[in-house]
């Protein structure tokens, strides 16, 4: 958690109301203006998984290249808190709630890439508006090219391991089959801890089957499991909120370790479930 201020800056510039096209008596309508590029460009950011120093910087940015030199920010994993103060210096102030969501790098980058523009001072405020517009309505990666990279790697990690072909192969079908579990249930908007749960049920009964259809093969079922269950793990997450805690963002680095960790208690409560009621109604593990 760490608050920014560039109000004492020795090299910010302030522009005047006569620059940038605006009429005398609107500056408080342009200091708004940038006030909500920044927060958008930081509800993108944050939405999309960027980091918390990373959203920072970039609004904080945003506001002094396009004249705002006044300006404090504080940003949590799942909010922004904004004030801005006016040559007058009257307190402006804005505050955004950004539900924890999914990642999308390509969108990081792409509004990295508006904000050095925005610096390098080749793009206004109404420009940077419609970019900024485009780049959230990016659409994300192909699903298809998921489900199969889900896959791939599922069946290189236990590969890694030390697993054997056929080993290999049946988690290479057990990580594509739960991600694609996964991307359709979270299509009909159900909750991550039902999401979590199922898919660690769903890898335990498919190596189980494995097991009893493939005898011959020997399949160890615990590197199966542990493959197929690499698709569920939050690993982004889980480093962000280490990042964030060794930057000091101590409540958002933790509120980020604990959703990762709860993702971790999902899967396991799903595999385990399985894993008992096999062994009561059959007797034990193959």
């Amino acid at each position: 958690m760490r608050i920014n201020s560039i109000k004492n800056n020795p090299n910010a510039v302030v522009i005047r109301k006569t620059e940038c096209g605006r009429e005398p008596g609107s500056e408080e309508e342009y200091l708004y203006r940038v006030m909500e590029l920044a927060m958008e460009a930081g509800r993108i950011l944050l939405k999309n998984g960027a980091e918390i120093p990373r959203v920072e910087e970039t609004i904080l940015r945003i506001c002094w290249n396009l004249g705002v030199e006044q300006v404090d920010v504080f940003v949590l994993s799942n909010g922004i808190f904004l004030t801005a103060r006016n040559e007058n210096k009257d307190l402006f102030a804005q505050v955004k709630s950004i539900p924890l969501s999914g990642i999308h790098l390509g969108v990081v980058t792409e509004v990295n890439s508006l904000s050095r523009k925005i610096a390098e001072g080749n793009m206004d405020l109404e420009s940077a508006f419609k970019r900024l517009r485009e780049i959230d309505q990016m659409p994300p990666n192909r699903n298809l090219y998921r489900v199969i990279a889900s896959g791939i790697g599922s069946a290189c990690f236990i590969y890694l391991l030390g697993a054997g072909f056929m080993e290999c192969a049946m988690t290479l079908l057990s990580g594509t089959l739960v991600f694609a579990l996964v991307l359709l249930m979270e299509k009909r908007n159900l909750s991550k801890i039902l999401v979590n749960i199922a898919g660690g049920a769903f890898i335990t009964m498919m190596a189980l089957v494995y097991q009893k259809l493939l005898p011959a093969y020997d399949l160890r079922m615990s590197l199966m499991i542990i493959g197929s269950i690499f698709p569920l793990i939050p690993g982004f997450a889980f480093v962000n909120a280490i990042r964030d805690i060794a930057e000091s963002d101590f409540i958002s680095g933790i509120v980020r370790l604990l959703d990762a960790v709860f993702v971790f208690v999902y899967i396991a409560i799903g595999v385990g479930t399985v894993l008992s009621l096999y062994e009561r109604i059959w007797g034990g593990l193959m």
